[in-house]
């Protein structure tokens, strides 16, 4: 994948993260806080106090690097580097176009699947969609472009991302009255690995795939099982998912293994008849599966259902809508 880091911040390398992350701003049953942690990839923000204890249950799906420089009167002064060779695909030039601000999306291209990353709250864009970058390359400048930033905690967000469907519009509009103003390139339509992870891996073995890191180090928390209607575009783009293919002569339905976070990490084919998707595995939890899973299960204990976010999340990516 030949990676490199989109800024010079390179202290998620090192001993002491906080140096890496920008913090975010808490106040948790009356405490007030400023945790790096928050500008971590995972579940690291909105606290909750529940039955199996204090979780965390609103999922970053990138990382927030906190810049190295800044001008006398506190103005980010880093560049944003493309993360590697690919193409430019998207810039949202209008900053209030949406929570990701001023971003942009490179589409990598590594041999198994498109791979999308995503740059946001930029205060400047040097690219144009069309344009090949090389790993490194300058694309944009740091900013605080998007809700809810400030000067203060001016930073870059970072994503690596697969796409769910090639019909987002369609989709979009069939559960939203609000303009899309993005196409397929919309947050909706982008489901972010653990590029943290991702980037530490492969500084330790530069040989790395995706296909490798998704099998040996993403937990299965949830499978559904879902109708099948022809062919299954989103395994089309990741054939790298399939397994078990050869065991099922006339598939009826597809069982998706899911991460926590929503990232789909394998994909069997099964012969049972059903009209809509159902889960047939959780993780086991003494509170609500909705608190781990951004709210696309509901339930306790081994036993779960999609939540009416789950089922739209299951009709984008099975293009059945």
């Amino acid at each position: 994948m030949g990676l490199v880091l989109p800024t010079d911040n390179d202290a998620i390398f090192s001993s002491d993260p906080s140096q890496f992350y920008m913090y975010t701003d808490r106040n948790f049953e009356g405490v007030v806080s400023k945790p790096w942690s928050g500008g971590a990839y995972g579940f690291t923000r909105n606290q909750k106090r529940t039955s199996a204890g204090i979780v965390m249950t609103r999922l970053h799906e990138g990382i927030d690097i906190r810049p190295l420089r800044r001008d006398a009167s506190g103005e980010p002064l880093d560049e944003v580097r493309a993360i590697s060779k690919g193409t430019v695909v998207y810039v949202s030039d209008s900053p209030g176009a949406s929570n990701y601000g001023r971003y942009i999306v490179v589409h990598h291209d590594w041999g198994y699947g498109p791979f999308f990353s995503l740059y946001a709250h930029l205060k400047s864009s040097d690219v144009a969609a069309g344009e090949t970058v090389e790993a490194g390359a300058k694309i944009g400048g740091m900013g605080y472009t998007g809700a809810g930033i400030n000067k203060e905690r001016a930073h870059v967000h970072v994503e690596l991302n697969m796409i769910l469907s090639d019909q987002f519009k369609r989709w979009y509009d069939r559960h939203f009255t609000t303009t899309n103003r993005h196409g397929i390139f919309n947050g909706f339509n982008l489901v972010g690995m653990d590029i943290a992870g991702i980037l530490i891996a492969h500084r330790a073995n530069p040989s790395l795939t995706i296909p490798e890191y998704l099998a040996t180090q993403t937990e299965v928390h949830y499978k559904v099982l879902i109708p099948k209607s022809g062919e299954l575009p989103f395994l089309r783009r990741y054939p790298f998912l399939a397994r078990d293919m050869d065991t099922v002569q006339n598939p009826t339905s597809w069982e998706i293994s899911f991460a926590a976070t929503g990232v789909p990490v394998a994909i069997r084919p099964s012969d049972r008849t059903l009209s809509q998707p159902v889960v047939t595995f959780v993780k086991p939890s003494t509170g609500n599966h909705a608190d781990l899973t951004v709210d696309r299960l509901t339930g306790t204990g081994d036993s779960a259902t999609l939540s009416p976010s789950g089922s739209r999340y299951m009709q984008l990516i099975s293009d059945s809508f």
